[in-house]
Formats: structure tokens, C-alpha cells, sequence
């Protein structure tokens, strides 16, 4: 006989997948609870989206309020280089010398997505419309509560919680992790392992009034797409991506190490890095700074075990990689569309082991780790990505990867290509592209091709 619970199950965190694993469970009659430390509105980074997140949406009856908002709408991906920053491209090959490389969603039809765009976001709304959007569906939302622990001790997990100087407990069949970079069950459980290779570092804020065209010097159909801007500094890039029609968000990555160096300063660390693209630094000089600057760290880790008996872990609380791809949000909102359906299907058997979540772990491992292999090539060889874009053998196969679609395939073909191609660069020191070979992932391939 199962001991009585205050809640079926209890989440930790009200970030999108929090929130995306609260409204699956209510929609479907499942008595769930979510605490959530800060009071939202909040400011969040991950503001761009990819296509894949539409699933979601729908799922949910989400899409009308994304409509509503009036979120810009974001049709693909452009990346700009000049002749001292461009990683990826050169006159060797059947490759353009052209300083810009971009992608449309639209080229390849998408399974389940009927829309040829997703959304670029302000975090800080979006989160609380679909925190909101979870309750109107029943679930119970406790916000400004910080989460202590989970007590595994009894019969039933309890989620510890502290309201001012009190401590409360609520005991719950499961328990989802959905706290984010705070990993509360992965520092508590002593799970967690930051990744030897990725230690990037990012420094941003919002403008008003920046020009997006400045980089192209024309208006051009891409304004409302997102911009990775290279910069000539190893590893090292600028995001731009539309919140409102005059709002933009900027920010650079590049790795921990350059940023202490610079003895930590973010306003001057800013300015530095986006002064080496001098066409964009002049376009924010005359654009005005609406928010503070903002640091980002701890970037990329995993987790030893993402599920046990009456606990699982979804979005960056199980695992969190390079966002050059935009996938911090996709991920949160599919680890939550995989997991419902094994934490529902465990309620009703009353079977709460690690077992019962075995297809969710499965999918989502298989998932990040395709997302993970792509970063890893993209860093190591930058001049792959536009090869493959470029030739149409492969084209849509890398745009099924951007729209998010990775993980209903163990490896991927095209993923497979790639580190074929580096293992053989790697190999040859006369190859052309030799001297573009990336340092941070240097470690990552091996020659067993």
C-alpha cells in the first residue's frame, strides 16, 4: 500500500522546463506542484529559440499566447565573419569566400511543425506566461520559495523549502529536478561533472535602437533572424538577437580563461571583444545600453545519473551545453514533452523506480549527446559547417540538426560525416585545412575512423 502524498509529484523550478513538465501533468489530471525561488517577471539569457520547441507549444494550447505577445518571429540563422574573424569560410574547395553564412527553417519540412519560424523571446515574460499558462491547467504554483533538499528518507520523497526563516516539507511520489544551473539534486546527490572541454564564459545586456543591418550595411530580410558574429579571437562570438522591434539582446562568448585574464571586468571585457568587429561596436555606441552587464558562467556540465527511484532531472538541471546553437530552451521544453510520459505512466503503476524513467533518459541522452557532437565538431573544424550547408547532400541533414530535431536518431549520419572529415584533417598535416583546426575541442577525436 503507498503512503499518502501531500502531491503526485513535486517540481523544482518554474523555468520553461519546469513549467513545460507542470502543464503536461495538469492537462493530463495529475495533481502537481511547482517551486519556483524567484518571483517572476525575472531577466533569463536563452532568449532565442529553435523550431523544435513548437511541439511544445502545441502540446500545451500554448501557440495563441506566443501569437498575442507579438515575440518576433525568427525564420533561421545567419553568421557573419570578416577576413581576420572568419572560421569557417575560404576560397578552398567549392567554398565561398563570402562573409556570411545563413539557413532557413523553411527548407526542410518539419514533422509535427507546421510553422516556418519559431520565436526569439524575453525571457522574463515568457517564463511567467507559461508558468501562468501551467496553473490556469491546474497546477499549483508556490513562487519566492526556495528549495533546500529532498528528503529521501520515508516512504515518499518530500521537497524541504524554506519561506523566510521557516523550513516546510511536502512529500510527493516524484520529484523533477527542473531547477536549472542551480542542479539541486545534482549537487545533493553529488551527480554532477563539469565537462573537461567546454568552460565558456559570457558577459551581455540590451540595447535600444541598435541597428541590425549595420553588419550587412543594407536592410536586408534577415533583421529578425539570429546573428552569431565571429570575432578574431579564439572561440570567441557574438549573439544578437531581436526581443522587441528596437530592443536587442547582445552578448559575447568566449572561454573562462580570457575572461580572467581580464581581471574580470565586464563592462571593459565587452567593449574589447566587440570592439575587434568595429562595423557592430559602432552601431551599439549609438544605440543605448537599457540593462545592465550581465555574466554567465558554469556553462557546460553533465550529470553521472539524470534519474532514480522517485526522482528525475529535465532541462539544464540534467545536463547543460554550449548555447551557440540556441538549445537551452529546446531542451527544457522536449526533456519535459519525453518525461511526462514515463512519470505519468509510473503513477499509474504505482511503480515509481528508476526503471520506469528509462525511456525519458534514453531519449534525452541521446538527444543532448547528438546536440553535444555537433558543438564538439563545429568548434574543432568551424569550416565543416558551412561545407556541409553548402553542399546539398548534407544541407538539410544540418538543418534538421538547428530546427532541434536530434534525438530520434543514434548517431547521426551527418554528425558521422563530420568527424570523418576532422579525423582525417587531424591526420594530415598537408591538408588545406589543417591550419584551421580549433584548440578547444582538440581532445575530443581520436583517429578511429
Amino acid at each position: 500500500m503507498t503512503a499518502s502524498t501531500d502531491f503526485d509529484v513535486g517540481i523544482i523550478g518554474g523555468g520553461p522546463a519546469g513549467a513545460g513538465m507542470a502543464g503536461y501533468l495538469a492537462k493530463a489530471g495529475v495533481k502537481c506542484v511547482v517551486f519556483e525561488r524567484e518571483l517572476f517577471p525575472r531577466p533569463h539569457v536563452g532568449e532565442s529559440l529553435v523550431p523544435s520547441s513548437t511541439r511544445v507549444f502545441r502540446d500545451l494550447g500554448f501557440l495563441e499566447t506566443m501569437e498575442a505577445e507579438r515575440f518576433p518571429h525568427k525564420y533561421g540563422a545567419i553568421w557573419t565573419a570578416t577576413d581576420e574573424s572568419r572560421p569557417y569560410t575560404h576560397d578552398w574547395d567549392r567554398l565561398d569566400a563570402s562573409d556570411t553564412a545563413s539557413i532557413e527553417f523553411a527548407e526542410r519540412d518539419q514533422p509535427g511543425v507546421n510553422m516556418k519560424y519559431t520565436y526569439h523571446v524575453d525571457r522574463g515574460k515568457f517564463d511567467l506566461l507559461l508558468l501562468q499558462h501551467a496553473y490556469r491547467l491546474g497546477a499549483t504554483v508556490y513562487e519566492g520559495v526556495r528549495v533546500c533538499g529532498v528528503d529521501f528518507s520515508g516512504p515518499n520523497p518530500e521537497v524541504r523549502f524554506a519561506m523566510g526563516k521557516r523550513e516546510f516539507g511536502v512529500s510527493c511520489r516524484i520529484v523533477v529536478d527542473a531547477s536549472g544551473r542551480q542542479t539541486i539534486l545534482g549537487r545533493q546527490l553529488k551527480l554532477k561533472v563539469n565537462d573537461p572541454v567546454f568552460n565558456q564564459f559570457a558577459v551581455h545586456t540590451w540595447f535600444e535602437g541598435y541597428d541590425r543591418h549595420s553588419v550587412l550595411q543594407k536592410t536586408s530580410q534577415y533583421s529578425d533572424y539570429i546573428f552569431v558574429h565571429f570575432i578574431p579571437v579564439s572561440n570567441t562570438w557574438i549573439w544578437q538577437i531581436p526581443i522587441t522591434e528596437s530592443i536587442t539582446s547582445i552578448g559575447v562568448v568566449t572561454q573562462r580563461q580570457s575572461y580572467v585574464k581580464a581581471k574580470g571586468e565586464k563592462e571593459a571585457f565587452f567593449w574589447e571583444l566587440v570592439g575587434k568587429r568595429p562595423i557592430i561596436a559602432d552601431a551599439l555606441r549609438k544605440a543605448s545600453r537599457i540593462r545592465p552587464f550581465k555574466e554567465e558562467g558554469d556553462y557546460s556540465y553533465a550529470m553521472t545519473q539524470i534519474t532514480g527511484h522517485g526522482w528525475l532531472m529535465i532541462g539544464d538541471a540534467a545536463r547543460f551545453v554550449d548555447p551557440i546553437f540556441s538549445t537551452g530552451v529546446s531542451i527544457a521544453l522536449n526533456s519535459a514533452r519525453f518525461a511526462h510520459k514515463d512519470v505519468i505512466g509510473a503513477l499509474e503503476r504505482g511503480d515509481t523506480s528508476r526503471a520506469s524513467f528509462s525511456n525519458f533518459e534514453k531519449t534525452i541522452r541521446r538527444g543532448t549527446q547528438n546536440w553535444y557532437d555537433f558543438i564538439t565538431v563545429y568548434y574543432r573544424l568551424n569550416v565543416l559547417f558551412t561545407y556541409f550547408i553548402l553542399d546539398k547532400r548534407y544541407r538539410l541533414d544540418v538543418l534538421k540538426l538547428l530546427q532541434g530535431d536530434v534525438y530520434d536518431e543514434e548517431p547521426m549520419e551527418v554528425l558521422g560525416k563530420m568527424c570523418e572529415m576532422v579525423a582525417k584533417v587531424e591526420q594530415d598535416t598537408k591538408h588545406p585545412w589543417h591550419k584551421l583546426l580549433g584548440d578547444l575541442t582538440s581532445n575530443a577525436f581520436r583517429p578511429s575512423f
